[in-house]
């Protein structure tokens, strides 16, 4: 069986598409055999890179454990016979000058979409930005998406969760706006905007109505931050009056993180801000397995960036063959659903599926004793077999 995922589907806002190249002329519907899942097929001849029937995608390796996962994602499409070529950019996380954040941009700007490992952000160094933080503000990738859900071959607290989390990805406290206005006292800005609310709002009920959810909460602090978390409640509020067939509720950050943990089946879409987004996400992961299990979607107008869905380098563990490659390759099988390479998407996915589920390979971090290259051969043995039919 397929593990379902979030599958693209065409929204818009304000009248305008969202992400043509993501979303695009989605013609039909198909649900899946255990009839959870809706995918949508694109039309994929908008897609800017696609040279001779392959595509050329955008991969940012990152650091810690980024490399050693992209390096088994291309084995996995080499054998697969996907045809998808990638275009390397190595982000240098060590230096201050953000030279090759801009070539990397470039990159995506003309390849259209991009897979990439987490860039870790050195703290403490006012002077180094976050590279992750630079691509998502540079290419408006104005959502995160992160599908979170229960895989019966995983043991964890909780069963049954199936839970959506969009997060607004471009403002809020990751605005990179800080400064220290005297020795000792530093203001650092939280940027709310009706704009940008009502934009990721309206994204949340579209998703909501294509995907066929029943309930949207947005979560906020407006009983402190009554002016910037307050817009975003209050926009998110008028927004759902026009969608009156999905229901709307909201919750503060706090309650809804104890919630989450104690009673996660109550939710099905989160609406998030940015920094709540970021906390919720990483509760979420953990509840249905950890950071090795769940992928994440960046979207915008024009481009898509598909990585781990808890952004995290797996710094301690690079080089030591336990790291779990599942999220990653479940960022690979997303990406080949956005190209519209359906039938590939659904090979990985399956593979991936009956390695975690069936075959039931772990790493530790699942309680197992596999390794990284257990699973990534054990997928490629399935994918090789599949293909070969």
């Amino acid at each position: 069986m397929f593990v379902s995922r979030i599958s693209p589907c065409s929204l818009y806002v304000r009248g305008k598409q969202i992400c043509p190249l993501l979303f695009g002329n989605y013609k039909s519907q198909n649900l899946l055999a255990d009839g959870s899942r809706t995918i949508y097929r694109g039309n994929v001849d908008q897609f800017k890179a696609k040279y001779g029937g392959r595509f050329m995608v955008s991969m940012l390796p990152g650091d810690g454990i980024g490399p050693e996962m992209m390096g088994h994602v291309k084995e996995i499409f080499r054998l697969g016979g996907v045809p998808v070529d990638f275009e390397e950019v190595h982000l240098d996380s060590t230096v201050q000058h953000i030279d090759n954040v801009e070539e990397a941009i470039t990159s995506i700007k003309r390849n259209g979409v991009a897979i990439k490992g987490n860039i870790e952000t050195r703290a403490n160094n006012p002077l180094f930005k976050s590279r992750n933080v630079i691509l998502r503000l540079e290419l408006d990738l104005f959502v995160n998406v992160l599908h979170c859900k229960s895989q019966p071959g995983i043991k964890t607290r909780h069963n049954g969760i199936d839970i959506v989390l969009i997060r607004q990805n471009t403002e809020g406290e990751y605005s990179c706006l800080e400064h220290e206005s005297v020795s000792g006292v530093v203001e650092s800005l939280k940027i709310i905007t009706r704009e940008k609310s009502e934009e990721i709002a309206r994204f949340a009920f579209d998703y909501a109505v294509k995907n066929n959810r029943k309930k949207v909460t947005a979560v906020h602090k407006a009983n402190i931050m009554k002016l910037a978390d307050g817009l975003f409640l209050n926009t998110c509020s008028d927004i759902a009056k026009e969608y009156p067939q999905i229901e709307f509720d909201n919750m503060i950050i706090d309650n809804c993180s104890m919630q989450l943990v104690s009673n996660p089946h109550q939710f099905d879409v989160l609406l998030l801000p940015n920094l709540y987004g970021n906390i919720l996400n990483n509760i979420a992961c953990g509840l249905v397995g950890g950071p090795g299990i769940t992928s994440g979607q960046n979207l915008g107008h024009e481009f898509a960036v598909f990585e781990t869905g808890s952004r995290n380098t797996g710094k301690s563990i690079a080089g030591k063959n336990i790291a779990n490659p599942v999220a990653m390759l479940n960022a690979s099988a997303d990406l080949l659903e956005h190209l519209g390479l359906n039938k590939h998407a659904k090979i990985i996915g399956d593979a991936i599926y009956q390695t975690v589920n069936v075959d039931k390979i772990h790493t530790p971090d699942l309680g197992g004793t596999a390794s990284t290259l257990d699973v990534v051969q054990n997928v490629l043995q399935i994918v090789q077999d599949k293909t070969r039919l």
